[in-house]
């Protein structure tokens, strides 16, 4: 009594590409998505690493520095103290 298929192939093809369109389309949705949250998640981290700077001084380095301006001032507070002392036996003598 059935005089012809119920689906043709023709209809069959037709709905096959519409689910691999749609299955495109998905993919392509998905793929935008992830993109977008690797973006957030890299910026995220590049303003962190920003933030914390990678650390460059060592107590040993500071200690050291502070001890080559010490001395430097020392030399430099001697002088100033023999020059004032010099201005004063002339100004007293002469």
């Amino acid at each position: 009594m059935v005089k012809g298929p119920l689906v043709t192939r023709s209809e069959i093809r037709k709905r096959q590409q519409e689910q691999a369109q749609e299955s495109l389309k998905k993919q392509r949705k998905a793929e935008a998505t992830y993109k977008q949250e690797e973006k957030k998640i890299a910026s995220f981290y590049r303003k962190e690493q920003k933030k914390n700077k990678p650390i460059t001084k060592t107590r040993a380095g500071e200690r050291e520095k502070t001890r080559k301006w010490n001395a430097i001032l020392m030399k430099g507070l001697v002088i100033v103290i023999l020059l004032l002392a010099i201005v004063f036996l002339a100004v007293a003598f002469l």
